[in-house]
């Protein structure tokens, strides 16, 4: 959610952008309705409803989010209208009640003060007194439909499907191959011994799976035998495919195994076939794959966590060429998205299952896997994965970029210095490892955070670490590789060449050029010249050339067409 001063930062914004281009999952902006008051708190209940179902936000209210400039976007609410009796509309028309904060916010546009909606995180779902409702998603509010309202009671636990105990004595249920390779990797996560040394119906109890004497379709699907979990799980099946096209595979393993063994055999058939690179350091030489294990494991791992064991589809893995895929039933969940999930907390599907393999410290309740994910991808100078959610299905792209061995030696001796580099990091690199500049809404696009934190993570870069320069004032800031290290990390191009020039130094060169060519009896310059020249794109030619006029009116006006060109009068 925003305060008071966030919000006060981005209204300021408004002169360059329209509300609605800084919306987002917890942030919208909603003109008042001043024609009815009716309509107007209708309004407010509305979104009341959607931004509790997901997950919680702010709502500001008296905006055009349309319209671009503070005069033209902030219209204002009505002094007559009272907060008090907003927040005693809401809690009498929503099921279950919801009290929002109400705060006043005075501004000089408009009717002068905008009223800004607080709706805390609670325990959706929830409706109006009618039924009816809508739950947020990315920057929409969509109806709340059987199919969402069925998503929502699993994500808040309340149809946990892994919660429900099953039939038969525990131990007529348990694998001692699938509690032994459980121990192992709760091992190697460093879980406590004196938690892995108990004996199995103890160590099941401890961890949650078992109650009232019943084991959990969680503790089946962690340690249960094939025949327990083809009759617990009807749905689940884990399918490993060698694929020779988009449509035919050479071929083909599936198994009904427990979790941990599932896990180990997927990945023995993907590391058979993930080739190495050998890097030599010195007296040393690493072997690094063309996919990290961690990534695989983490990637592999989510996918069975969060799966949707009610949907009757496999963990599917398909391993091509030149990528490998990984999905799983069930998309996802509470409020996550692609362009969110680096940053948004954690929403199990199957809190019984996560529980735990969070005490075995095989998972995190911070949101680390995915991190860790891109993490082990980013460092070798690979693509991070791709995150694909497919409504019904979740699917993880890793593509088989190749290895960058100056910048995987780069990260080492970063690490040697105690500079151990983050994601955000680490993503803003990679970007100017494909492109010669960066600015702070694609910092904030590629490194999922605010503008003001990606702003944040730029400036430490360029001043703490001293990676990068700035260029630019204003909006116009962009920032670049340093030319030292441009060369040491290897990447395209040319430092010097390829970095757009300053703005006043673009003038200056222009201005130059065009009275060069007038001297020389040749004609001026044309927008795509004049971008050849700058690196600046077409709209910030126009804006650099207007205030060239103004500055010398001895440049005659353009004309139109593809043949037009800024000219220097002659004396």
């Amino acid at each position: 959610m925003k305060d008071l001063d966030e919000i006060r930062s981005l209204l300021d914004e408004l002169e360059s952008q329209p509300a609605d281009a800084l919306e987002g999952q917890d942030l919208d902006f909603k003109e008042w309705n001043t024609r009815s008051i009716q309509d107007a708190v209708a309004l407010v209940v509305e979104m009341a409803v959607c931004m509790a179902n997901g997950g919680g936000g702010t709502v500001i209210f008296g905006v055009n989010d349309k319209a671009v400039g503070r005069s033209n976007a902030i219209l204002g609410v009505p002094p007559e209208i009272d907060i008090n009796r907003l927040k005693k509309a809401v809690y009498d028309s929503t099921d279950p009640k919801l009290t929002p904060v109400f705060q006043e916010l005075s501004v000089s546009e408009g009717t002068g003060r905008l009223i800004v909606m607080q709706i805390y995180p609670g325990l959706p779902p929830y409706t109006d007194t009618q039924g009816r409702g809508k739950i947020r998603i990315g920057k929409d509010c969509q109806p709340l439909t059987g199919t969402l309202r069925r998503r929502i009671m699993v994500e808040t636990g309340e149809t946990d499907f892994t919660a429900t105990p099953v039939s038969g004595m525990p131990e007529s249920l348990v694998s001692a191959a699938a509690m032994e390779r459980l121990r192992e990797a709760a091992r190697r996560e460093n879980a406590p011994d004196d938690l892995l040394r108990r004996p199995d119906r103890e160590l099941l109890a401890t961890l949650g799976l078992i109650r009232d004497g019943r084991l959990l379709r969680s503790g089946v699907l962690l340690t249960g035998t094939e025949r327990a979990i083809r009759k617990h799980f009807p749905g689940y099946v884990w399918t490993h495919l060698r694929m020779v096209s988009d449509t035919g595979y050479s071929d083909r393993a599936d198994g009904y195994d427990a979790l941990p063994i599932a896990l180990d055999r997927i990945l023995d058939r993907i590391m058979a076939d993930n080739p190495i690179t050998t890097v030599p350091q010195g007296l040393f030489h690493f072997e690094i794959r063309t996919y990290p294990e961690i990534a695989l494991r983490e990637a592999l791992l989510n996918a069975f966590v969060h799966a949707d064991y009610r949907i009757h589809g496999p963990i599917l893995v398909k391993q091509f060429q030149d990528r490998l895929e990984i999905s799983n039933p069930g998309g996802l969940p509470g409020g996550i998205t692609p362009q969110n999930i680096l940053r948004h907390e954690p929403v199990p599907r199957n809190p019984a299952l996560v529980d735990a393999l969070t005490r075995l410290r095989l998972v995190n309740r911070s949101n680390l896997g995915v991190r860790r994910m891109y993490q082990a991808l980013l460092i070798e100078g690979k693509e991070p994965p791709e995150i694909i959610d497919e409504g019904e299905a979740v699917r993880v792209i890793f593509r088989a970029s190749d290895l960058s061995v100056p910048f995987r030696l780069f990260v080492a001796q970063e690490a040697d210095k105690g500079r151990i580099l983050s994601v955000e990091e680490l993503l803003t690199l990679q970007y100017l490892l494909r492109h010669p500049e960066i600015d702070t809404s694609t910092a904030a696009r590629i490194t999922q955070q605010t503008e003001s934190d990606a702003k944040e993570t730029l400036s430490r870069m360029e001043l703490d670490l001293g990676y990068l320069e700035r260029g630019g004032t204003g909006r116009g800031t962009y920032w670049r590789l340093r030319a030292d290290l441009h060369r040491r990390l290897s990447a395209p191009g040319h430092p010097e060449r390829d970095r757009r020039i300053d703005w006043e130094a673009a003038k200056t060169r222009v201005l130059s050029i065009l009275k060069q060519r007038a001297e020389r009896g040749e004609s001026g310059l044309s927008n795509a010249e004049i971008r050849q020249i700058t690196h600046l794109d077409r709209n910030q030619v126009a804006r650099l050339m207007r205030e060239l006029r103004q500055e010398n009116p001895q440049i005659q006006e353009p004309g139109r067409g593809r043949w037009a060109r800024y000219e220097w009068a002659k004396q």
